[in-house]
């Protein structure tokens, strides 16, 4: 069988570490034979630590909407031994047509970090410390971009946008400098939406709690993405394509969908929910899955030092049950 790749070897992108990937392949326990499915292929940095360790008679599937994406995978494809296969899809739209076709996964990964990849290109949008087009698309052909919400919303919408997905405590006062600065002249650029929030947060706030603008654009990413509606039809899909004993692994990177995860795999987890002063139970409810750890792993000291960019990642898992009711 071959080894598992190090993550420097042959990466597509160089420079790229995914994040957590020593638990990754620790909690899901990837065997030979078994199919896996990656939700999200990114650049294919999970893949390069899975993929080799599922032999001949395994398989690989990789979804992702990025169309950059493909090209990663074709190199992972090049190297690997195992049957791999790419979808071109939001996996919330791929995990259900991959059921329709009678496939069972053994494995499915979620991981819902932007890829560094699109962080690093400046062209894609989404990194407010850098002059781009106010883009956010992971699919940069489909839907709305984020100018084009920046443009359209309304000043309640956006203070709702900014509240709800970002938790963003000046929201109302930056949606208000949005709505007075695109009434002067487009908003159609990174920088011009960061000048925008700095104008409009007090002086105090711009020194404290990292970048001004972050919060801002984490909720403009999760509207144009529609992250938080793929991620609850995702986990759905992902459970519906699991075979019995399957895992199921998720690491998400902010308290929304930590939240949205962790009740996934909680409500799955649950058994009896009678309550207690009943001497029988009178559900019939048994549980469907088991943790895969008792509480979500975070990176090491060690990863942080190399890679600052996870220090907010938390991984989740559980194992469906044999037999599931």
């Amino acid at each position: 069988m071959p080894s598992a790749l190090p993550l420097e070897s042959r990466s597509p992108a160089r420079g790229h570490e995914p994040v957590l990937a020593e638990e990754v392949v620790a909690m899901l326990a990837p065997r030979a034979g078994e199919t896996v499915v990656d939700c999200t292929f990114g650049a294919g940095g999970h893949a390069r630590r899975i993929a080799p360790l599922l032999g001949e008679r395994g398989r690989y599937i990789a979804v992702d909407r990025d169309p950059e994406a493909r090209g990663w995978f074709a190199e992972l494809a090049a190297d690997v031994v195992c049957a791999t296969r790419f979808v071109g899809a939001n996996f919330a739209d791929a995990l259900p047509a991959l059921a329709a076709e009678g496939v069972r996964a053994d494995v499915v990964l979620m991981d819902l970090g932007l890829s560094s990849m699109q962080v690093d290109r400046p062209e894609r949008g989404f990194s407010y410390s850098r002059q781009a087009p106010l883009d956010m698309r992971m699919d940069p052909h489909a839907g709305a971009s984020a100018a084009d919400i920046v443009a359209t919303a309304s000043e309640r919408e956006l203070a709702d946008l900014m509240r709800t997905y970002g938790e963003e405590r000046y929201a109302r006062q930056i949606a208000r400098a949005i709505v007075r600065r695109r009434a002067q002249e487009p908003i159609t650029t990174t920088g011009d939406l960061v000048e925008v929030v700095r104008s409009a947060v007090p002086t105090p706030a711009l020194f404290a709690g990292g970048h001004p603008a972050k919060r801002v654009f984490q909720a403009l990413r999760i509207a144009v993405n529609d992250e938080l509606g793929s991620l609850e039809r995702g986990l759905a899909a992902a459970w519906e394509l699991l075979a019995p004993g399957g895992r199921l692994a998720v690491i998400s990177f902010h308290s929304l969908e930590d939240r949205m995860v962790k009740r996934f795999m909680r409500d799955r987890t649950r058994g009896c929910i009678c309550p207690p002063e009943m001497p029988v139970c009178g559900c019939g409810r048994e549980a469907e899955a088991a943790l895969l750890a008792a509480k979500a792993k975070r990176p090491r000291q060690a990863e942080l030092d190399r890679n600052p960019r996870a220090r907010s990642a938390l991984l989740r898992g559980v194992r469906r049950l044999e037999e599931a009711p």
